[in-house]
């Protein structure tokens, strides 16, 4: 499925009109469509006035409810994904205020149980120090101390044991030298030290691993509902169970080939030294 970002808001507004006109042709109110789908009549309203995104397998129920051709079933469904996709272009982030942004990751941080990170070229700001963070943050408009406060503020969510935690990073996202060598180390300490905390695993990739799919993008997967995907001009969020279940099928194979705990701990220990 291909689709240009300005495709994401429309679709869902294609979407509902769609449905709403596929269940009028089949000659069905509101309330009997509902009563076929095992829904409730104001949940298809929500779908139908675009109140309300539904998701993949709503779409799927209604539509076999409909007894709809295949060739329709394939134009919903893919408008149906895109709908259950949305883009965030760093920019409108920007405009918004970057602690908002901070804020929102705050939020699903707080909603999720279980969070998977794949990290194949920096580290991300759950594990990093002051100065780490403050470097990263350079290309970024304005001052960016209250996003630096707020990003540290959000650490202490890995001591909430309600909550596991897997980071999968590669050699080069350790490495990667933002800051001077000396503070990477004090950087690489820090993965070593929370790589102990109980709700924590910490694998590390090294470099030379034979893995037959390539580490494309930085994403996050929130529980098995959710994934975001990060790349230089923005993030794209999938709320489609398709996509989340892809993602953790490739977040699996690369946690397949991760160093983890003491083996973990010691090749980190001779990064942070190679820095020293």
């Amino acid at each position: 499925m291909t689709f240009e970002p300005e495709q994401l808001g429309q679709s869902r507004t294609d979407l509902a009109e769609k449905l709403r006109e596929l269940r009028k042709r089949a000659g069905l109110t509101g309330d009997r469509l509902a009563r076929r789908c095992n829904m409730s009549q104001s949940q298809i309203s929500k779908f139908e006035t675009g109140k309300k995104t539904p998701k993949l397998v709503d779409v799927e129920r209604i539509l076999r409810a409909l007894d709809a051709p295949a060739e329709t079933v394939a134009e919903i469904t893919t408008l149906a994904r895109i709908a259950n996709t949305e883009w965030q272009d760093k920019r409108s982030s920007w405009r918004r205020g970057i602690e908002k942004r901070q804020a929102e990751l705050a939020s699903l941080e707080s909603e999720s149980t279980q969070l998977r990170y794949f990290l194949p070229a920096m580290i991300t700001g759950l594990l990093a120090t002051p100065e780490y963070i403050r470097a990263g943050l350079s290309h970024t408009p304005g001052d960016p101390s209250k996003t630096i406060a707020r990003k540290l503020e959000r650490q202490a969510v890995l001591y909430d044991t309600s909550k596991s935690f897997t980071f999968l990073l590669t050699e080069q996202a350790a490495r990667w030298a933002i800051i001077p060598p000396s503070a990477m180390a004090v950087q690489i300490d820090r993965l070593v030290s929370l790589s102990r905390l109980p709700n924590v695993r910490l694998g590390v990739i090294p470099s030379g691993t034979l893995i037959a799919r390539g580490p494309m993008n930085t994403f996050t997967v929130y529980d098995n509902r959710l994934a975001t995907v990060e790349n230089f001009t923005g993030r794209m969020v999938f709320r489609d169970a398709r996509d989340v279940w892809e993602h953790l099928s490739v977040f699996r194979l690369f946690e397949r080939h991760a160093f983890f705990n003491d083996e973990a701990r010691r090749l980190l220990q001779q990064w942070a030294e190679a820095c020293r």
